[in-house]
């Protein structure tokens, strides 16, 4: 009888994980035509694989990832945005892309927040979707 235990992820009978890395990470929008604007107007983001009605609509980030916006074709099974997770995105100059945003009115949460090796701002997207914006801090 066996008594290795298989690490949290890892497919019965292997060693490897069976989980590679976050595909996508999704948020829910009411209104997809104000969201688009928002990611690509207001974040300069290029759309990716979208759906014509906005049910779906997907931003493939420089750095690998993927960003997808999700309106739900039932409202009765749609989740409310702004459901209490945060998505960050690496920026390459936060100074520069702060004054940008709140020149366009993007809503912020505080003041930018230091941890021990970045910096980081809080915004809100057109949806009340939480997005955190986070640069390293140079070496």
């Amino acid at each position: 009888m066996s008594t290795r235990q298989e690490p949290p992820g890892a497919a019965q009978g292997s060693a490897a994980p069976m989980f590679q890395k976050v595909a996508f990470t999704m948020l829910s929008v009411t209104e997809p035509l104000r969201a688009r604007a928002f990611y690509e107007d207001v974040l300069g983001l290029t759309r990716g694989l979208a759906s014509p009605d906005g049910t779906w609509t997907e931003y493939d980030l420089p750095g690998g990832g993927c960003l997808a916006l999700f309106r739900h074709p039932d409202p009765k099974q749609a989740r409310a945005p702004g459901g209490g997770a945060s998505v960050a995105l690496e920026v390459a100059d936060l100074d520069v892309l702060n004054e940008r945003l709140k020149q366009a009115g993007v809503v912020y949460q505080g003041d930018v927040v230091r941890g021990p090796h970045c910096r980081m701002s809080n915004i809100l997207d057109s949806e009340g979707n939480s997005l955190i914006l986070h640069q390293l801090d140079r070496r």
